[in-house]
């Protein structure tokens, strides 16, 4: 990409619509636009930050009647001069727009090069940067809370913080280098370890907390698993409100999983139908088994579901084998007891501390089922923590771990009394580290991986 070049885009989504909004960013900008528009407009004298009517003419003929907004830098989105111009929604209208854009000096903007310009111009961080594609992405309220509050600066300020004792770190290292020969110590190894334990302590926070994000950020995965039977594709039906997956009374007819996805109190959950858990001699059946294990093993919740017609001896039976399947202390598990109107049943005492909540519903009478609504908000506000400090995306999460990694051969360098000239080198790395999580240190390989996922105009 050429920075010096003017650039031109249409930003609104693709396809027919009321308005259409192009962008022009660049040097040359306002004379490109200028251009554009009847005399009578004045665009030259039109102050920032102005929004005003214009015809677009091309060779005496009317285009169309446009808004446009006039922003001078630095004080726009991208730091540049740009013009905004707001047209009728006709595909027509926006691809002769552009045609003349073009034809009068403009290039067409590569994705996401409006932000990528934004941070090359020092308007937002990279994190920032990349809050703005999660922003666009956001398909509920706790996505779009996190990539807003990314984008106002939390995790930047975090980032900061860290980067700001390491700083101090590196800073009493290199003194003790400078005075080495004078036999100097400006800190003592004790104080550096504590100061050690803390950031380490701070930084797999930040890390543990990436399931979390992750998860807000894509959707909660919830696998929904039980025996053949008991009721799990009625289930995924009763909660999407749609006849999603095939409901029979033949066992194992749910051969392999089945994936929607439903927003419940402003938390996207996607919801795992899986195949019914028995002994089979069938091959294709047993391998959509194995698919159920590994979908309960990478789900954050699991609605477990029984019969009501089983025995309490039965079920805490299946309780005790899911948890020869799965680890239960690392996720949510809620006992799902279908077909209530068949039989009323409360699960043994036994197994009640294994599950989050015990449900009973009649998921073909719709019986009960905002109850188990009401669990699935529950077990995550369990595990949410403030949404500033979440990690979201995988490139943090890479380099945190291996910013944690660099504090532990810090610390055993102290404590195996390593030269501090040594020491020096993963403090500084794991700067290094920090300095391309924010974007102070880039190169144009990561840059052109993270801007070409935004789309064109943005």
């Amino acid at each position: 990409m050429n920075m010096n070049e003017t650039i031109c885009s249409v930003s609104t989504a693709p396809g027919v619509g009321a308005i259409a909004v192009l962008r022009v960013s660049g040097n040359n900008s306002f004379p490109i636009a200028n251009q554009l528009f009847t005399a009578k407009t004045d665009f030259m004298g039109t102050p920032s930050h102005t929004a005003k009517f214009a015809e677009i003419m091309d060779n005496g003929v009317l285009i169309d009647q446009v808004i446009f907004v006039k922003f001078c830098a630095p004080h726009s989105y991208d730091g540049e001069d740009m013009v905004e111009i707001s047209c009728h929604g006709s595909r027509y209208i926006q691809q002769k727009i552009l045609e003349m854009l073009l034809q009068r000096g403009c290039r067409l903007a590569e994705p996401g090069e409006f932000t990528m310009r934004a941070f090359m111009n020092g308007k937002m961080d990279l994190p920032q940067a990349e809050a703005v594609g999660d922003l666009i992405d956001s398909q509920s309220e706790s996505a779009h809370r996190l990539a807003v509050n990314q984008l106002k600066g939390g995790f930047s300020r975090e980032i900061a913080d860290l980067r700001d004792r390491f700083i101090h770190l590196a800073a009493l290292l290199e003194l003790e280098l400078d005075f080495s020969e004078e036999d100097v110590e400006f800190a003592d190894r004790k104080e550096f370890t504590e100061t050690l334990n803390q950031l380490q302590s701070e930084v797999k926070r930040l890390i543990q907390s990436f399931r979390v994000g992750n998860a807000l950020k894509n959707g909660i995965p919830v696998a929904i698993a039980g025996k053949p039977n008991v009721g799990k594709s009625t289930l995924l039906n009763t909660l999407l409100d749609d006849d999603r997956a095939i409901v029979s009374d033949i066992p194992g007819t749910t051969r392999d999983t089945i994936e929607d996805t439903l927003t419940i109190g402003g938390t996207l959950f996607r919801f795992i139908d899986t195949a019914g858990i028995r002994h089979s001699d069938d091959t294709i059946e047993n391998s959509g088994i194995q698919r159920t294990y590994k979908a309960m093993s990478n789900a954050d919740i699991i609605l477990y579901m029984v019969d009501a017609t089983a025995t309490p001896e039965s079920i805490a039976k299946e309780f005790q084998h899911l948890c020869t399947e799965v680890d239960p202390s690392d996720k949510s598990i809620i006992l799902i007891i279908n077909k209530i109107d068949k039989n009323q049943i409360s699960a043994p005492t036994s197994i009640q501390d294994g599950f989050c909540d015990m449900i009973g519903i009649s998921a073909k009478n719709h019986t009960n089922i905002e109850a188990i609504r009401t669990a699935l908000t529950r077990c995550v506000d369990k595990r949410r923590v403030s949404d500033s400090t979440l990690l979201t995306n995988a490139r943090h999460y890479d380099l945190m771990m291996r910013i944690s990694e660099d504090i532990d051969r810090i610390g055993e360098g102290l404590a195996s009394g390593l030269p501090t000239d040594l020491v020096a080198i993963d403090v500084r790395s794991a700067l290094d580290k920090l300095g391309r999580l924010t974007g102070t240190i880039t190169d144009n390989d990561i840059l052109n991986t993270i801007f070409g996922h935004f789309c064109i105009g943005k």
